[in-house]
């Protein structure tokens, strides 16, 4: 089934079922108010949410409504806790950032931002930069977890795009703000896109109308997200409800005519500029401006999103 939250006023929202191909929606009222009540009682909840779900796709339920992804938060608003993973080596190679082994990274969470919502930046001198990943949500996972314990934890994916500043130094001030897809999905939805813990779905990036990124999400992700959520739990349990990111979905480069080529493109401009780097000697692409356009977007073999697209604009807090 696919869940969203509707803007309603408050920080919460209200939770709606919509449907397989995103054009109707129906609130939950009844079966759940917010996305973290179904989080804390999935086991009830979420057959129920999938008749609603069911009879949406099927039938015509009678306070049945357009679905406006403009009117979305992010499917959980608010969060126990978010996570970012390090899943693809390919990245981390690429920036210089260690071997490839698996790290986790607390991340804020007080205030996870719709699709639609604007990426408001102080100053777009600070290397605004966007990164397209995968990101799921947890129900309860115990200390210690196994790689597959962690598995069955999963209840919903979605994507993410986090903001980064790239020249904020300070570990707190650069991670600027974290959007998510208008909806999240349970895993059934996927089908066979979902593989052990991988998503398999090609992560379509656009900056500034031109396509930039189409990397696959499960060729080369390193580290899958049953690792993942077990490598955070080895010392702690985690509560339903928290959100657990990929990093940045990256595709290995190869080697052609003596030059390295990535032809799958980037998810994020810091990965176009050590592309320039390792092939030109330096960098020249610029990081994000005001006005600039993200967006990030998945789609079935059926050709239709899966999850929505995010599609954001960098603006000036004085100008919002």
């Amino acid at each position: 089934m696919k869940l969203a939250t509707y803007k309603d006023g408050t920080r919460d929202g209200q939770l709606v079922v919509v449907s397989r191909d995103l054009s109707t929606a129906h609130y939950a009222t009844g079966i759940a108010n917010r996305m973290q009540q179904a989080l804390d009682d999935w086991g009830f909840m979420a057959p129920q949410l999938q008749d609603l779900y069911d009879t949406l796709n099927h039938g015509k339920p009678r306070h049945a409504f357009p679905f406006d992804p403009t009117l979305c938060m992010a499917p959980l608003p608010r969060a126990y806790q978010r996570l970012t993973g390090t899943a693809y080596a390919s990245h981390a190679a690429l920036l210089g950032e260690g071997d490839g082994d698996l790290a986790v990274h607390q991340a804020a969470s007080d205030a996870l931002l719709g699709a639609h919502d604007h990426l408001v930046c102080a100053n777009e001198n600070l290397g605004v930069d966007f990164s397209a990943e995968i990101a799921v949500i947890t129900g309860d996972v115990p200390l210690g977890a196994s790689a597959d314990d962690a598995l069955e934890s999963i209840r919903l994916v979605m994507l993410s795009n986090a903001i980064t500043l790239r020249h904020a130094w300070h570990s707190v001030q650069s991670q600027a703000a974290a959007s998510f897809s208008p909806v999240a999905v349970t895993l059934d939805e996927l089908s066979d896109a979902w593989d052990n813990g991988s998503v398999h779905l090609t992560v379509q990036v656009t900056w500034n109308g031109r396509k930039v990124g189409m990397c696959d999400a499960g060729t080369d992700m390193t580290h899958h997200f049953g690792q993942i959520v077990a490598h955070a739990s080895k010392t702690r349990a985690l509560l339903a409800g928290t959100v657990v990111s990929s990093g940045t979905v990256s595709n290995a480069g190869f080697e052609q005519n003596g030059k390295t080529e990535w032809p799958k493109g980037y998810s994020c401009i810091a990965e176009k500029r050590a592309m320039e780097t390792a092939l030109d000697g330096k960098a020249t692409t610029d990081f994000m401006q005001f006005a600039d356009t993200v967006r990030i977007e998945a789609k079935g073999k059926d050709g239709q999103s899966v999850f929505g697209a995010i599609d954001q604009e960098l603006a000036s807090l004085t100008l919002i």
